[in-house]
């Protein structure tokens, strides 16, 4: 998946959520919760987004563990949603296989980027011992 893809992705993702939210019923719950997952949903693909703008390596793989937690914490509140009645598993199965999908690629993109950094440090030394 190329960055752009997945931009789009976690973008539609937010959005998603954004339609779960109008779709609740009226109750101070509810409300609450809606503002809960409007902000973590939408920060995921924000903090990607972010992510591919970074300056380093480091602050790629720093903002993408941010959209991580941000993704999971959707998860947690569509979880909840569905365990205080609020809208039905087989409405939201789709949107929370799609979060945990995105959670398992930004995790991966994650492993990968840091493992990436530890050899070009450990590369580095090496010239650096070596000269």
């Amino acid at each position: 998946m190329t960055p752009e893809e997945l931009k789009q992705r976690t973008k539609a993702f937010g959005l998603r959520c954004i339609k779960v939210i109008e779709a609740l019923p009226k109750s101070r719950t509810a409300d609450m919760l809606a503002r809960q997952l409007v902000r973590s949903g939408t920060s995921a693909g924000a903090n990607y987004r972010s992510a591919c703008r970074g300056r380093s390596g480091k602050d790629f793989a720093a903002k993408v563990d941010i959209a991580i937690e941000e993704a999971d914490e959707s998860l947690y509140w569509l979880e909840v949603m569905v365990d205080a009645g609020l809208m039905s598993q087989k409405r939201l199965a789709s949107l929370i296989k799609e979060g945990n999908e995105i959670v398992a690629i930004l995790t991966a993109t994650s492993r990968t980027t840091k493992r990436n950094l530890r050899r070009t440090i450990s590369n580095q030394k090496s010239q650096i011992r070596d000269t």
